[in-house]
């Protein structure tokens, strides 16, 4: 049976065929609203608004040598002791009060440090800094940011009092840099590949503030979803915590035309072994396509057409042949924007071992046959969302893609290209787990999604660079085994390594604070112990951390550290602070603004 032309025929109903094409309604403006262009213009003169002036400058104050870093010290002090409160498994809340709003109460390092705002200016300049090392840590790893934080505030203290001794502050930032750099590599040396479900759990479960209810579900969505996969926290109405799972490549468009719809009572198109064509041409001439629909006429295959756009007598013949049964063929507008679309349609073609048919390529669509067409085992087509769920032919060339695109993942700076981008790799990898949080109050609520963000943040960072021993312990065997710190022939470099050793068990020793233990302590035991064993807080045992499941991500622990020390060690050398002096703002001694009695602060 030969394709039908849209040309004269009819749609049920009495419609004719061209009514399908009514996508769109013009805009219509009436006159009586438009202004003359003469209205336009105002006027100089009596009554006009005075020319715009330049920028008004702020009035600043200057602090210099020792009071400008004690200013910023204690900022940083500030922000850091109402952050490591939190640290570890008997870490404790903290009560946020909102401007509007119920208030939260939190156990997340980079959602405290963020809300703090203090009175002095120069502390608050100490704080933001900080607030930058928590913000940096959490961008790049997704977890970590009170141990970075920690980690900061640390260094910082020990590097102050080095330079109000004496000490040279620009080679003892030489000496920081350096063995920063090297104690990195360690981590990453003692790191392991995550063995399995219970690795993901133990790291899950750590991350959220010891929550084993929180482990089991990543874990389980992981398990299902594989590595690849995506997952994303939703807030539920319900009271309990459940878990939705998507198979296949979810695209975010639907069909152009309702009628293309076959199950009425679900209203999707559910295509099974379809050829897919994939371009980002508009298409209005049915002239273009028909080499294609004879085709597929011919080969008795559904067709689904991804797109720019399709309108006209292009979509009117899609239309008519699809309700006279001549093909059973479906349309949908491509996914994204701009370059970004480009991308998503490289993405499906290469799922569905197809040829991505480029316009700046300048291959024509009457030159299209059967084999440029991608393939897949079933296509479902919604209103608002396409899912395709392709075989496993194209397994190798995916797998090639997705390490591509997380290249581009790991090298970026922008946070929206960086989900973007894990967004793509979740849709090539073939399945989406949305986790939705319930709680009985809005606070609980809050707080619980934050906690599963960050426990996937963390098991993410897991699979990507491995797992160390943790509850700090990797840091702290690392300051007690010093083969690995490089040497100085500078004393005050040498010094900064000092200080490196110093800072870096400061997580331990706060996490056995938080506790109720005292850290010198149990840092002592510690420190005498191979590397894998240390003290649980959550057992209050010394332990094989990594057989009892007490992990850290290696990427987390090592953006921590970089972090912390690259922000310590310019905040060590710094010999002035300049900030602005707070607005005058009036105060009406009588209640009356505009009469006598105004007061000035």
């Amino acid at each position: 049976m030969a394709f039908v032309s849209a040309a004269g025929a009819a749609l049920p109903g009495g419609a004719p065929a061209s009514a399908a094409t009514s996508l769109r309604h013009s805009a219509f403006t009436p006159s009586v609203l438009r202004r003359p262009a003469a209205a336009r213009h105002v006027r100089a003169g009596a009554g006009a608004a005075p020319p715009p002036r330049g920028p008004v400058m702020m009035a600043k104050r200057l602090y210099f040598k020792e009071k400008s870093r004690a200013s910023l010290l204690d900022g940083i002090n500030a922000v850091a002791d109402a952050v490591r409160i939190t640290l570890g498994p008997k870490g404790r809340n903290v009560v946020l009060e909102r401007a509007y709003g119920v208030p939260e109460v939190v156990n997340d390092g980079v959602t405290i440090a963020k809300l703090i705002q203090l009175e002095d200016p120069m502390a608050n300049t100490g704080a933001r800094l900080l607030q930058e090392v928590a913000s940096k840590t959490d961008s790049k790893a997704g977890d970590g940011t009170t141990t970075s934080t920690v980690l900061c505030q640390a260094i910082v203290n020990e590097g102050i009092m080095a330079v109000a001794s004496g000490r040279n502050p620009i080679a003892i930032k030489r000496g920081i840099d350096k063995t920063t750099k090297v104690l990195v590599k360690e981590v990453r040396k003692l790191a392991r590949d995550v063995k399995g479900n219970d690795d993901i759990r133990s790291v899950a479960t750590i991350s959220a503030g010891n929550d084993a209810a929180i482990g089991d579900i990543i874990a389980s969505a992981y398990e299902r979803i594989g590595e690849n996969g995506s997952t994303s926290v939703e807030e539920s109405q319900s009271l309990t915590d459940e878990v939705d799972f998507t198979e296949g490549m979810e695209l975010d468009r639907g069909f152009v035309s309702p009628y293309f719809v076959k199950d009425q009572e679900r209203q999707v198109a559910d295509m099974r072994n379809p050829r897919l064509l994939i371009t980002d041409r508009k298409i209005s001439a049915v002239s273009e396509l028909v080499p294609l629909l004879e085709a597929a006429v011919k080969s008795k295959d559904p067709l689904v057409i991804i797109c720019d756009d399709i309108t006209g007598e292009a979509l009117s013949t899609l239309v008519v042949n699809k309700m006279r049964g001549v093909l059973d063929v479906v349309a949908i507008k491509s996914p994204g924007f701009g370059d970004r679309r480009k991308a998503y349609l490289q993405d499906i073609a290469i799922v569905t071992n197809g040829t991505y048919l480029a316009e700046e390529l300048g291959m024509q669509m009457e030159d299209v046959k059967l084999e440029d067409l991608g393939s897949a085992d079933r296509v479902v087509v919604g209103k608002e969302l396409t899912t395709i769920i392709s075989g496993s032919d194209s397994q190798e060339a995916v797998a090639s893609r997705i390490a591509q695109i997380r290249r581009e993942v790991e090298n970026t700076d922008s946070q929206f290209d960086r989900e973007k981008g894990e967004e793509r790799i979740a849709r090539l990898g073939g399945g989406i787990a949305r986790i939705k949080v319930g709680a009985a109050t809005e606070t609980e609520l809050k707080d619980k999604k934050l906690r599963y963000e960050d426990a996937l943040n963390a098991t993410k960072a897991a699979m990507e660079q491995g797992v160390v021993a943790g509850g700090g312990a990797t840091l702290a065997y690392l300051a007690k085994n010093t083969g690995w710190v490089p040497t100085f022939d500078d004393e005050d470099e040498a010094h900064g390594a000092t200080i490196m050793l110093k800072a870096i068990v400061s997580p331990l020793k706060q996490i056995v604070d938080n506790a109720g233990l005292e850290g010198e302590v149990v840092l002592a035991k510690v420190g005498e112990m191979e590397y894998g064993t240390g003290y649980n807080a959550a057992t209050d045992k010394y332990e094989d951390l990594l057989a009892s499941g007490v992990l850290d991500p290696a990427k987390v622990t090592c953006w921590a550290v970089e972090n912390a020390a690259s922000v310590a060690a310019l905040v060590m050398t710094c010999e002035c602070l300049i900030v602005e002096l707070p607005d005058k703002k009036p105060v009406n001694g009588d209640g009356m603004g505009d009469l006598q009695g105004e007061q000035y602060m």
